[in-house]
């Protein structure tokens, strides 16, 4: 929380709420060293005199800091922006922080004022990026100027950085003066230096395999994702092997659906068939949280304890949406100040399709997202790094599981509502050909769009996103599926040696996030135990 008071504030912690990030490369060396000596005196410590729940939390915590200290030689620190993170993003801070007192208005103001210092250590590690050849792909990072082209055409009072003031009157002048100094002279300056150095030296070619220790570096970021110790070669495999079975529920649920023709065909009517689509944003949300309230009351059926923490359905802030995907989650305050809430895109209505809805929300609320981090927050006497680790193929896989829990109960009894499950479990089997192909076997940008749309229904806006998120963000994508899988095969077997859903979920969800090789053994030991529910 110390070293990144911005995260300390986003979980409600406000000790550090006047800081920011040192972004420095000497800060960013030096706490690889704390990380180093951490693990050190971590393994240290002997797991004969510990119980069994803190061999447990040993072991996961050695992972966290052995996944973190293995990337240091790779310094993916010089990729500090791209088009869906950066300082272009940073006032959007200001939306998830409790403003109840002068001290946290005085705090946000402080953070503003070091906005400059922020920026000039961005720009180090951008040049630092291009002296040591670390640097993203050119057709993505074109998208990055017009984001930063915005924060300086912004009225001062329309900013992200402003919403905490707009009913504060006494600190509004401050803030507006703030902006105009520190804030746009801060992103005028970086976006000339984008535009003239930083930009002209992107890479033409897409692929981590032109960076330094390119393999290597691919390798490590499957590693450190997805929790495995798969090749790109046999991730690529499961992908193939993957897109093809759900090729085959694809053209069954397309027979359900009553559709004569070819599946490109059914593809091409479910993205373009005016029924399938909202003509505003506004009845788009109204329809996303009139579903929330629809899966809440299904949840029952599957799950024997629910979290309390509430959630919400939130539109995704425009000046971002239209370089960002179709939803997202943004998980709860720790302290319970902010409830969790499901982001959805309502940039162009016409492009979201009605069908894609329904997983959508079973994916990033519930019960996927949101029950899993809101039941993980309240998990009790478990350590902190326990209850929030960031381990992808538990979260993701997890998330996906939650998907297929439709199907129990109801609302896969619609073609298309399933179809869109299909959709979303195909698009996670495209990722793992797509990524790998990009990263490991030099494939174009162009033939992997062309492989996704092939594949999936899709359009075209939110294929093009997705590719270019892969492409600057390796090996994330693979996590879901890869995860998914694993949860699967836990599932299967629980059931098999007599277990019920419920007590499956709870199991799985009083362990809180653990690595996937870690999951594996501690379920399985639920699971061989005929007396433990």
């Amino acid at each position: 929380m110390r070293q990144y008071p911005e995260r300390a504030s986003f979980f409600g912690d406000k000790r550090y709420r006047d800081r920011v990030t040192d972004h420095s490369i000497e800060a960013i060396e030096r706490r690889y060293d704390e990380l180093t000596a951490r693990k050190s005196a971590a393994e240290a410590i002997s797991e004969s005199g510990l119980s069994q729940e803190d061999r447990l939390n040993r072991r996961v915590f050695l992972r966290m800091l052995s996944d973190e200290i293995d990337g240091r030689p790779f310094r993916d620190y010089l990729l500090p922006i791209q088009a869906r993170s950066g300082p272009q993003f940073y006032g959007d801070i200001a939306r998830n922080l409790r403003f109840e007192t002068d001290d946290d208005y005085e705090a946000w103001l402080s953070r503003m004022a070091q906005f400059p210092k922020m920026i000039d250590q961005v720009i180090d590690l951008l040049r630092e990026g291009i002296a040591s050849g670390i640097v993203h792909p050119k057709v993505v990072m074109q998208r990055v100027p017009t984001q930063l082209k915005k924060q300086l055409e912004t009225d001062p009072t329309e900013s992200a950085f402003f919403v905490p003031f707009v009913n504060k009157t006494n600190f509004a002048v401050r803030a507006e003066s703030c902006i105009q100094q520190h804030i746009k002279p801060s992103f005028l300056n970086l976006h000339d230096y984008f535009v003239s150095e930083y930009l002209p030296n992107c890479l033409d070619d897409v692929g981590v395999w032109q960076l330094p220790q390119g393999e290597e570096r691919y390798a490590y970021a499957i590693r450190e994702q997805t929790t495995t110790n798969l090749s790109a070669k046999e991730i690529h495999k499961i992908g193939l092997e993957q897109v093809q079975l759900l090729r085959e529920r694809m053209e069954n649920c397309k027979v359900r659906a009553r559709f004569d023709g070819t599946l490109d065909e059914f593809f091409q009517f479910l993205r373009t068939d005016p029924q399938f689509f909202y003509k505003t944003g506004e009845e788009l949300l109204t329809a996303y949280r009139a579903m929330a309230k629809e899966i809440d009351l299904q949840l029952v059926k599957v799950f024997s304890k629910l979290p309390r923490t509430p959630y919400g359905v939130t539109p995704i802030p425009m000046e971002s949406a239209p370089d960002t995907t179709t939803a997202y989650y943004m998980p709860l305050a720790v302290d319970g100040s902010r409830a969790g809430q499901h982001f959805v895109n309502l940039y162009k209505p016409e492009t979201r399709p009605k069908w894609e809805m329904m997983t959508l929300s079973l994916h990033e609320a519930v019960p996927g997202h949101h029950l899993q981090i809101a039941y993980a927050t309240e998990l009790g006497d478990m350590p902190e790094f326990r209850k929030h680790g960031h381990f992808t193929g538990y979260i993701e896989g997890w998330a996906m599981h939650a998907e297929t829990l439709g199907y129990d109960m109801g609302f896969f009894d619609n073609p298309y509502y399933e179809f869109g499950h299909l959709t979303y479990m195909m698009w996670r089997a495209v990722r793992l050909v797509v990524d790998t192909g990009i990263h490991a076997f030099r494939w174009k940008r162009e033939q992997a769009i062309e492989y996704f749309m092939q594949n999936a229904a899709k359009q075209e806006h939110d294929v093009i996103n997705e590719i270019d998120r892969y492409i600057v963000w390796p090996a994330q994508a693979l996590a879901y599926k890869i995860g998914y899988l694993k949860v699967k095969k836990l599932k299967e077997r629980a059931l098999k040696a007599g277990k019920t859903i419920k007590q499956f979920h709870k199991s799985i969800l009083d362990l809180g996030p653990l690595p996937l090789d870690i999951l594996e053994n501690e379920m399985n030991l639920w699971i061989a135990n005929p007396d433990q529910a």
